[in-house]
């Protein structure tokens, strides 16, 4: 069958699947391939998969779902690859068509309903539901409760971390000393919930580098939409965002911040994913131009920072969407290298997926384990006292792992490191 006669199961250049020459040299980057050794659970298996479901040899069946629903969307075989094949779009763009032609068992559905799509991406929302935690916490009944609850909310629970100290970022905050420019820092869903003081320490750090911040009101960016398979919120939730940036913020932006991997990831695709909608193609197409990682806008403005010691031994871990998506690697180390006192080691696979790829630890809980028992090992043989990351989901999941087993090392976003070496030091 030619790719004109393909069916349009898979909203996707068909084009994309022929990239892939099947060399393999994307296997001993896959995770799931190397914890598996099962071809259907490698790239270019699953790039099998997704042609021949477009070219309708395969039905979207259980056995389908299945090995596409075991990827993480890592996006390290797009490091790996030497064709360039750009497996990320293809894989999104599966997941959208499985949830239109496959049926999920009853508590899958209610998981993806429930919380991937009705809480996580719903800041208010979500931080109302968290309320009662707090109580649950004290009276020490979080545990139990868990237990009684159905597997994918039970381990939700068990994954949310303690109350911290409570931040918050102001809708506009003023740069310090000579101005650098105005960024737009995009505030999101899950940060300002569960991580309010990095949000607010990112805002600071900004600030003190010579940037005016400012923080319009949004939500998801649609990154947690496009992994569950619902394209049509993520490209939503992705114009939503693009209107806050152009109408709410000052419109002389010099780039719109981010310090979630994914989101990075995803913003950095609006170009791609609107290219189609004659409102936004344009606009969308601007907006992607402009959005950096925190960690690349501070690694070019750090001599306008002043850095006191901050004596901690620390290992970086990569977040798979600023490093396989965004191959953003060298700025976050750099910035930490720049911290007196600091003293950075080696993370072994440091680039190699926690575990918690989106929501991947709530749907896939087996796998995501055994990703991060290698995780936690590498850190641990570190020797590290802290390890640094710039993703929200790899410090809820670095975090539990590190706490099942009972350790001290402490878990770091990049920005903390950075706002704690710009205070009065020791």
């Amino acid at each position: 069958m030619s790719p004109r006669e393909a069916a349009p199961l898979v909203p996707v250049d068909y084009e994309r699947f022929l990239d892939c020459v099947h060399c393999g040299l994307c296997l001993e980057a896959c995770p799931t391939y190397v914890e598996l050794g099962v071809e259907a659970d490698s790239p270019r298996g699953r790039i099998h998969l997704m042609r021949a479901v477009a070219d309708r040899r395969l039905p979207v069946d259980a056995t389908v779902a299945r090995h596409l629903d075991l990827c993480l969307g890592c996006r390290a075989c797009e490091t790996a690859c030497p064709s360039g094949v750009r497996y990320g779009s293809l894989i999104e763009a599966a997941r959208s068509t499985i949830e239109k032609m496959h049926r999920r068992p009853l508590g899958a559905r209610l998981l993806r309903r429930l919380v991937i799509g009705g809480l996580l991406p719903h800041p208010r929302r979500f931080q109302l539901a968290l309320t009662p935690l707090r109580v649950l916490d004290r009276l020490g009944l979080r545990a139990p409760l868990a237990r009684l609850l159905p597997a994918g909310l039970g381990r939700f629970l068990r994954l949310l971390p303690a109350a911290r100290q409570r931040g918050r970022l102001a809708r506009l905050t003023l740069p310090e000393g000579t101005p650098a420019g105005t960024v737009g820092l995009l505030r999101g869903c899950v940060m300002p919930v569960l991580y309010p003081d990095v949000a607010a320490a990112t805002a600071r750090v900004l600030a003190a580098a010579g940037f005016e911040v400012e923080a319009p009101a949004g939500g998801c960016c649609g990154a947690l939409y496009l992994h569950a398979g619902d394209r049509r919120s993520a490209l939503a939730a992705a114009r939503r965002t693009v209107d806050a940036f152009t109408t709410e913020a000052s419109g002389t932006l010099t780039a719109v911040v981010t310090n979630a991997a994914g989101c990075g990831a995803m913003m950095r695709e609006y170009g791609e994913l609107l290219a189609g909608d004659p409102i936004y193609a344009e606009r969308a197409a601007a907006f992607s131009a402009r959005v950096r990682d925190v960690s690349e806008l501070l690694d070019g403005a750090g001599d306008r920072l002043r850095l006191n010691p901050v004596p901690i031994t620390a290992a970086y871990h990569d977040a798979c969407h600023l490093a396989h998506g965004q191959g953003v690697r060298a700025a976050p180390r750099r910035l930490l290298a720049r911290v007196p006192a600091l003293r950075l080691v080696a993370l072994a696979d440091s680039d190699v997926c926690c575990g918690s790829a989106g929501t991947y630890n709530l749907t896939e809980p087996e796998m995501a384990d055994r990703l991060l028992a290698r995780k936690v090992e590498h850190i641990l043989a570190s020797g590290a006292s802290a390890v640094v990351m710039g993703n929200p989901g790899c410090m809820l999941q670095i975090a539990a792992g590190l706490a099942a087993r009972r350790s001290p090392v402490e878990v770091l976003h990049t920005v903390e490191v950075i706002d704690r070496a710009l205070g009065p030091g020791e």
